[in-house]
């Protein structure tokens, strides 16, 4: 009999991708205060690589701890130009600027997985994907906001590849499912080798 198996978030993207997998799964959210975790780790100087893994593992284990039975997923991701990690914007002048200073640079999305049971960690893992931005203009800019409006504010880069955002790009080296936030194919892995998933 396979272990059950929850994911520790209410995202709707992410629980559709697992689905979309095959996975059966519950999804319970965890209560933590990301920010909260974040900020000392950034005035640490932690890495972003380490930033996404410790809000995994903070997700992971909150659940963990009200369901120490099941396999929880805690997932996280940051979005870097070299040491500088960058959020979502609070507004369009602030997204306006995270795009300027993206153009015409290579950014890394660091997608952490993270397995726990029983309040101990199983599996800590994290994903990259290289996104090159090509060089434009801020009127450039301007007027792809203007397209796009409050999607913006969705996610960290203020860009959706699925829609116009692709149009901001020279060069993507990565899988989707890193580039979304999950990486699917070491997860899967992971879950077969823990017996949660038939190998």
């Amino acid at each position: 009999m396979s272990l059950p198996l929850i994911l520790a978030s209410s995202s709707p993207f992410r629980r559709g991708l697992m689905q979309n997998a095959g996975l059966r799964f519950e999804a319970i959210a965890a209560d933590i205060d990301e920010r909260a975790i974040e900020a000392p780790l950034e005035q640490q100087g932690a890495t972003p690589d380490q930033v996404a893994l410790v809000l995994a593992e903070a997700k992971a284990l909150d659940v963990s701890r009200r369901f120490p039975d099941a396999v929880i997923l805690g997932s996280d991701q940051t979005m870097s130009l070299g040491a500088r990690v960058y959020h979502k914007p609070k507004g369009r002048q602030e997204a306006s600027e995270n795009l300027l200073s993206l153009a015409g640079k290579t950014h890394q999305l660091n997608s952490a997985i993270v397995l726990a049971r029983g309040g101990e960690i199983l599996v800590r893992e994290v994903a990259h994907a290289r996104l090159t931005m090509r060089p434009f203009t801020p009127e450039f800019v301007e007027t792809y906001l203007d397209r796009v409006g409050e999607t913006i504010f969705k996610s960290v880069g203020g860009y959706q590849l699925e829609g116009e955002g692709i149009q901001l790009f020279s060069a993507i080296d990565g899988d989707y499912f890193t580039i979304v936030g999950l990486p699917m194919l070491p997860l899967l892995e992971h879950l077969r080798n823990l017996g949660v998933i038939d190998a």
